[in-house]
């Protein structure tokens, strides 16, 4: 049996919307946008918040301000690796350690960037499936 891949551009399940089934219409709408500001949950703790440049990147990703644990950097984390969200609470979880977060690649706005993180991140899957 073969596993499921990793889709990184993918949302896994778009039931956090409150709607039943998002298609490439309702997603290209940016629904991502009402995310700025949520507090950002890896597998092992806080890695920042959901920035107000989330809206430069494609809608298919999250801008997070990682704020002082990583110098302050700023990273792009494909929807893929968000587990849930939690409205009440204001949180993002990803299935994703700190640790793998921090060595993503910088984010720049090529076409090169797009493909180096969504290989990292799916190497990250083959190596270490989520344990949620």
């Amino acid at each position: 049996m073969q596993p499921i891949p990793f889709l990184p551009w993918t949302w896994r399940d778009p039931s956090w919307t409150g709607e039943p089934q998002l298609d490439d219409e309702a997603l290209a709408q940016r629904p991502d946008t009402g995310l700025v500001g949520y507090h950002v949950e890896a597998t092992d703790g806080g890695i920042g918040k959901v920035d107000e440049d989330d809206a430069e990147v494609p809608h298919d990703s999250l801008m997070v301000d990682t704020g002082p644990w990583i110098f302050g950097r700023k990273v792009v984390l494909p929807v893929g690796v968000v587990h849930r969200v939690d409205h009440h609470e204001r949180k993002v979880f990803v299935d994703r350690t700190r640790e793998q977060i921090k060595n993503a690649p910088e984010y720049s706005a090529d076409e090169d960037y797009r493909d180096r993180t969504a290989d990292y991140y799916t190497e990250s899957y083959r190596l270490m499936p989520p344990m949620l």
